[in-house]
């Protein structure tokens, strides 16, 4: 048998062992990507390239006779490859290289393998170049593998043994080359990569070069994501001997090498040095602890230097007031100092992402009530034994009482993860067990893997995190033991509502409490269950909630000015409420395509004072009826309120008055189309707002005006045979950018508190409305297999940001199921005519079904009797 060529191409007996050879070519190319930095719309921006072009091809026959007619013209491959580079604007390096790869396929048939070596020279910040190169077998072949590669970073460490190492930073130079498996789903992210790499080695303070190349070959391979990948690090330290250009270390990785040495204990007597002195905490003698390996958390470095750890840590709550308990506990994570009681300095940990939330029921221990199960990252600049600490401080501090083991408790804190590390501060001899661990620390938390709780909130949060224990994803131990038969009661997610106005607080409050923002009670709360893992193969029932639409203005699109006066919205709500509405959503600003403009005094003047009439009604009906019902005027009093507003100043006013909810059309972004920077002012106002409220907020898919916007050809590459698809991905792509902006980071709302609505009637056509209601399950489900294999721009999401959430579906009455009206029957007599809105409940019923058919968790209606019954009918037949 012949032997193999490296790359598994054709037998090396079979290959020309001669090569013609282009050597740095100098082009310039027009990328679209940008140069340095991201390119802002794609703009296009020409830069230097160098190609290195090798083709094999048996030159004996052009030696005997000393004629190039039977060589390869090399004059003609440089200009063949010129003329690539400027021919058009390429929107990637591979975009690139797979151009040259076919040009040459085309011009030269007989040829042999090509290997191409390209690289962009002034595409990195810190570094020389970045490129790809690989060998293409033969014509009609693809190379299995490709290498990218990062030349000259130039970075500046604390390296080195000696005294005067550790005083100050000195130069060192990063090559890293990653080997992959050939894939173009999306081209390589070598901005965020080189940065990655640029601020690890600027923040780590190694003894050794040896370690440090480890390290940065780990962080590489933890952002690449690739099981396929290896990694070869060289690290140079030009001014460590007087005679030679600079010492060197090289090391090559893969991820089962990634793996190993994860799992392996440094050995006693070394000593690195950590990144920041070790806080003031009970000392971690372990060996395993240190040194701390590169986050896999996210494709960034902390948004603080000043805190380089991540970790997980799980939430859960059994015991009184279960969603304030684990606010209550979030907020003093975030004490100043890390110390619930001094209260100074600057926070030492910083909640930066969080989970769904999830109702359970208890495990292990049956007989208690049941838990409210999330989970948070945080970024820390403390030591694990240290933040184990501080979790104690805030469990006491929130009210937890010591009971027996896996008992109720008002709030449990535990380090699920933190970094990769693997921790036991336990004995060696007492490592049998898990009966022993009260007041020892082990991450990853020891049966992780058996909790369905736990599990599921790390998913939504880092889905593709290797446990270091085991070497498999979050996703793929979760999705393990989810194909188990059930053991007990499905899992809920939930969605918590406040109770505003807030109550007189009586008595004496804890120092601690005056320090934080108030927490709310919580008034009720949603359940809904799971979707595409769920642990049950019988799918649980569904409640659709009905959100009942109260327009407190005198111009409403769909009833004018049917509820502007305070009677008429008092008797809409309390109608509302006894024919089945769920919650009451108040609006002051009609978004119909020629309202006038409400200043905010005139939308303030119009809202608060009917969130205040009707939290007024409890004086009201403050007796029961005979039998011990709450009378309707009552409940009405007690329904739940959103406020349908895009100004922080009319939402934070209308919480504060008793509104429950805030419902945002422009999803805190204000309605400029396109952002502009006072978008991003308001943005930031109103997720402040939201979250110091920590009420769930509705955020729409929109696009400025409801009547522009409409063009969604930017998004043709995920339409499907029929051109359906581009509308759908438009408002996954968009609006899903917003809800990660609103959720992720220092200052995020809760991930739970969150529900999306994809925005009907507003920026789409009438197709683009029906795409979106039809395949309504689509927005927040994960990626199908088409949508998720299609040729996107490397700058969509690898996962569908709203995957998850809960949904709102808002069709009624408007003007798209008009459009529908005026067109006539194909067949029959049927010709068509013109609607006004309240003429369109028959239609909005068509709409509502589908909502409930496509798994939305609220529908927004005007006439609650008649399509609740709707509603009822569509969960009887799809629930």
């Amino acid at each position: 048998m012949s032997e193999q060529a490296p790359d598994g191409g054709t037998p090396i007996a079979e290959q020309s062992r001669d090569y013609i050879r282009v050597k740095d070519l100098s082009l310039t190319v027009a990328f679209s990507d940008g140069s340095r930095w991201p390119s802002s719309a794609g703009t296009p921006h020409a830069q230097p390239v160098l190609v290195t072009c090798s083709i094999a091809h048996d030159v004996r026959a052009a030696a005997a006779a000393d004629d190039l007619t039977h060589s390869v013209n090399y004059s003609a491959v440089a200009t063949g490859i010129n003329a690539v580079g400027d021919a058009e604007v390429f929107p990637s390096l591979e975009a690139f290289v797979d151009t040259v790869c076919a040009t040459h396929e085309r011009r030269f048939p007989e040829a042999g393998a090509l290997a191409l070596r390209v690289a962009r020279t002034k595409a990195l910040l810190y570094g020389a170049s970045f490129g790809i190169e690989f060998t293409k077998p033969a014509k009609g072949e693809q190379p299995k593998e490709e290498t990218y590669f990062l030349q000259d970073l130039a970075c500046y460490a604390i390296l080195g043994i000696h005294p005067h190492e550790r005083e100050r930073k000195q130069r060192v130079l990063v090559d890293v080359s990653v080997t992959k498996a050939r894939s173009r789903q999306a081209p390589v992210d070598y901005r965020n990569l080189e940065q990655r790499i640029f601020d690890y080695v600027e923040e780590s303070k190694f003894l050794t070069v040896e370690a440090l190349a480890s390290e940065v070959a780990k962080t590489t391979l933890s952002f690449i994501g690739d099981e396929s990948a290896r990694v070869t690090v060289r690290i140079s330290k030009p001014s460590a001997l007087l005679t030679a250009e600079a010492s060197e270390v090289e090391v090559t990785r893969s991820y089962a090498d990634l793996q190993r040495t994860e799992k392996k204990t440094a050995p006693p007597s070394a000593k690195p040095v950590p990144a920041l002195p070790a806080p003031s905490a009970p000392t971690v003698t372990n060996p395993k602890e240190n040194p701390v390996p590169p986050s896999q958390f996210t494709p960034s470095a902390p948004a603080d230097p000043s805190l380089p750890h991540r970790a997980a840590i799980a939430i859960g709550a059994n015991v009184g007031d279960r969603f304030s308990n684990i606010e209550r506990g979030l907020r003093l994570l975030e004490a100043p100092g890390a110390h619930i009681e001094s209260w100074s300095g600057e926070p030492r940990v910083v909640v930066v992402d969080t989970s769904f939330m999830y109702e359970t029921a208890p495990m292990y221990v049956a007989e208690q009530p049941r838990f409210i199960n999330c989970a948070c990252m945080v970024e820390t600049d403390l030591e694990p034994r240290a933040l184990l600490s501080f979790l104690k401080q805030i469990e006491i501090a929130v009210g937890r009482v010591e009971s027996f083991r896996n008992g109720p408790r008002a709030i449990d804190l535990d380090i699920v993860l933190y970094d990769s590390l693997i921790l036991d501060t336990r004995p060696e001899s007492a490592r049998g067990t898990l009966d022993n661990l009260s007041g020892e620390l082990v991450v990853p938390h020891p049966r992780v893997g058996e909790r369905e709780f736990v599990l599921r909130p790390l998913a939504d949060m880092i889905p593709e995190y290797i446990l270091p224990t085991t070497g498999r994803t979050i996703e793929a131990t979760l999705a393990s033991l989810t194909t188990q038969p059930p053991t007990g009661p499905s899992m809920y997610k939930v969605l918590p509502f406040p109770r505003y106005p807030l109550p007189n607080h009586r008595g004496e409050r804890p120092a601690h409490e005056s320090k934080i923002r108030p927490v709310p009670p919580t008034a009720t709360y949603w359940a809904f269950p799971l979707d595409p893992l769920a642990s049950s193969s019988k799918r649980p029932p569904r409640k659709t909630y009905i959100m009942a639409t109260l327009n407190a203005t005198p111009d409403s699109f769909s009833d004018g000015s049917a509820h502007y006066t305070l009677p008429d919205a008092l008797s809409y709500a309390n109608s509302a409420v006894s024919d089945g509405a769920n919650i009451i959503d108040i609006g002051g600003y009609s978004t119909r395509p020629g309202a006038s403009y409400v200043s905010p005094e005139e939308e303030f003047s119009r809202v608060v004072p009917v969130v205040q009439a009707i939290r007024g009604l409890w004086q009201e009906g403050a007796v029961t009826t005979p039998g011990g019902k709450m009378p309707s005027i009552a409940k009405t009093a007690a329904t739940l309120i959103s406020v349908d507003t895009f100004r922080w100043e009319v939402a934070e006013e209308s919480v504060h008055a008793g509104a429950n909810c805030i419902n945002d059309v422009y999803a805190f972004s204000g309605p400029d189309w396109p952002p502009t920077a006072r978008s991003q002012e308001h943005f930031a106002k109103m997720r402040q707002v939201a979250r110091d409220l920590s009420v769930p907020v509705i955020l729409m898919h929109s696009r400025g005006p409801a009547s522009a916007n409409k063009d969604y050809s930017q998004y043709e590459y995920a339409a499907d045979a029929d051109g359906r698809g581009a509308v759908l991905e438009g408002v996954r792509v968009e609006l899903g950018a917003k809800v990660d902006a609103a959720v992720r980071g220092r200052g995020g709302i809760r991930r739970w508190l969150v529900v999306v609505d994809p925005g009907l009637g507003f920026s789409k056509t009438l197709a683009g409305n029906l795409e979106v209601l039809r395949d309504a399950a689509a927005v927040v489900a994960a990626y199908s297999p088409r949508v998720q294999n299609v040729a996107a721009p490397p700058t969509r999401p690898a996962r569908n940001p709203l995957a998850g959430y809960p949904m709102l579906v808002g069709a009624s009455r408007k003007s798209f199921l008009g459009s529908v009206l005026e067109r006539p029957d194909e067949v029959g007599n049927y010709e068509g005519r013109q609607t006004r809105p309240v003429e369109r409940d028959f239609a909005t019923a068509a709409a509502v079904s589908c909502a409930v058919q496509q798994g939305a968790t609220v529908v927004r209606v005007h006439d609650v009797l008649r399509l609740g019954d709707v509603v009822r009918v569509s969960s009887a037949l799809w629930s």
